[in-house]
């Protein structure tokens, strides 16, 4: 192939990829406590990629070199839900899950079958010694700034409210978050706000925006691949007319 045709490819390439991206923060626009995926750009050069004999340059192609995440904080809505709760600053909601404690900013909670404060999922909301938070469903529930949970008085527990630096958490699934290898958490400094959900911080308006400009470019460089190949079948001809 060309280099015209190679930039191209490579291009789309990386256009398909940010579509994926994209669709999937369009799917979670209404998920609480959602954090967007961004890209950043690189410029690859191959190991056998030759200069060109004028300039000498090396081609460069276009390539999603990593994903990273944009914590930035949702909005924040009110409910009335007393088992809604949302995080105002840094820190998740530590989970009980089949593969371990897992950390998210989705507050949007309840009391499960046997009692205790859970995710929407039924997972286990974990205290600040770190085992559930056991209600009595017929009770009012009210959650202090600090996670102090208190029915009729009396104190239940207290969310134990956990803080990672943002580039030492990666995405797990269902909204989850685990750290990475050797990371300690920290005590969050974040409030907790009763009868408050976090929403997404994906920009519903910004996105589809993005998703045209992809769209568009994705189409400008399937037609520089369709001119590349068009000059290369051009030259094929004429080669073949000469040797004729």
């Amino acid at each position: 192939m060309d280099n015209l045709s190679i930039s191209a490819a490579s291009g789309m390439r990386a256009r398909m990829e940010s579509l994926d991206m994209l669709a999937n923060n369009l799917a979670n626009v209404e998920t609480g406590g959602y954090k967007a995926d961004r890209e950043f750009y690189s410029l690859f050069v191959g190991e056998e990629a030759s200069g060109d004999p004028v300039t000498g340059e090396l081609p460069a192609l276009p390539v999603i070199e990593s994903q990273w995440v944009d914590h930035s904080q949702g909005n924040l809505k009110n409910t009335a839900n007393p088992l809604d709760l949302a995080i105002d600053g840094e820190g998740y909601f530590p989970v009980q899950t089949p593969n371990g404690v897992r950390y998210t900013r989705n507050g949007s909670l309840r009391v499960s079958p046997t009692g205790t404060l859970a995710t929407s999922d039924g997972r286990n909301v974990l205290g600040t010694n770190g085992a559930p938070i056991t209600l009595e469903p017929n009770l009012e529930i009210e959650v202090a700034r600090d996670g102090t949970v208190t029915q009729a008085s009396q104190v239940a527990g207290q969310i134990g409210l956990t803080a990672f630096d943002a580039n030492a958490v990666r995405k797990a699934g269902f909204n989850y978050y685990t750290p990475a290898a050797g990371t300690t958490p920290r005590p969050a400094t974040g409030a907790i706000l009763q009868g408050k959900l976090e929403e997404s911080n994906v920009g519903a308006a910004e996105s589809a925006v993005r998703l045209v400009a992809i769209m568009r470019q994705f189409e400008m460089l399937q037609k520089a691949m369709s001119i590349g190949n068009e000059l290369n079948r051009r030259a094929i001809e004429e080669v073949a007319k000469v040797a004729a």
